[in-house]
């Protein structure tokens, strides 16, 4: 199982960082769309839509304010130059206040898992309102990925992949060799409390050693590694909260797609929850 993870590792992470650097932001957007899409195609089936009717509504509900929001940035580009009018790119940036609900949406959540995990898992609610929670997270997790990599250099979004790479790695080894305590065993009896510290120190780490590579000040770099291992923090419970949903639905992965690791969201759980807290956070440091 292991081996079986690192071969798709070996094979997914150099496609991934030449998508990062490679890709013009059009195409990117488009291949972190197409990954959405996947993902939403296994959350259709983790909530109880079979029918394919319903699950093409559900992926239509998506591509449509992909697509809104995707070229409404590309005609306030375009009408500024032909109405020589730049106020009007502050159009788009006011999207950047889309950030705060589902930020808010994944602290509460953490705020609830780490308090009433029973209560949590528990708790029956309506397919639809199971599909707008889907519909909400994954739009996000697009729009913010895309925004990251458009407004801020390659470097920084491929940073923020190996903040959760590493943390993820880090928390797998440290609960192994160092796990007593579980983090949530209603939940994930596979996660302890100790694989959490342990990817919380690897968050610090990552942020050190990038502030020492770029020389950023003082303020800049502690912001930074606050900034870090509150994301890493974030997509710990974000994790959990796929961990509820394939509870309730009695299964162990999201789909077989990727060998060793599951489905799509199995491998993305982390980066959904933590893409939005991270961008609002590189937003208050450097606007």
């Amino acid at each position: 199982m292991l081996l079986q993870r690192i071969i798709t590792a070996l094979i997914l992470v150099p496609l991934v960082v030449l998508a990062v650097f490679q890709l013009p932001i059009e195409y990117f957007s488009l291949f972190i769309g197409f990954i959405t899409l996947l993902a939403a195609w296994e959350w259709t089936n983790l909530i109880g839509i079979n029918s394919l009717f319903k699950r093409g509504l559900f992926l239509l509900g998506l591509i449509l304010p992909m697509l809104w929001l995707h070229f409404w940035t590309q005609f306030l580009e375009l009408a500024a130059q032909v109405l020589d009018w730049p106020d009007i790119r502050s159009y788009s940036g006011a999207l950047e206040w889309l950030v705060i609900p589902p930020v808010l949406f994944w602290i509460l959540l953490m705020i609830l898992i780490r308090n009433t995990p029973k209560a949590v898992l528990q708790l029956e609610m309506r397919t639809r309102y199971k599909a707008l929670i889907g519909w909400f997270i994954l739009l996000a997790m697009w729009m913010f990925s895309t925004r990251l990599r458009a407004f801020y250099d390659p470097q920084l979004t491929l940073y923020f992949l190996i903040l959760i790479w590493a943390a993820d790695i880090t928390a797998y080894f440290a609960g192994k060799k160092f796990g007593k305590t579980q983090l949530a065993p209603d939940i994930s009896p596979g996660k302890t409390v100790q694989g959490m510290y342990g990817a919380l120190i690897a968050g610090g780490v990552c942020a050190i050693v990038l502030s020492l590579i770029y020389g950023f000040p003082w303020m800049v770099a502690s912001d930074f590694v606050m900034l870090s291992i509150l994301t890493v923090l974030v997509s710990i419970y974000g994790d959990l909260f796929f961990s509820v949903v394939k509870r309730q639905k009695g299964v162990k992965d999201t789909g077989s797609i990727l060998p060793g690791h599951g489905g799509i969201l199995d491998r993305i759980d982390s980066l959904i929850a933590a893409v939005p807290f991270f961008y609002a956070g590189i937003y208050l440091i450097h606007p």
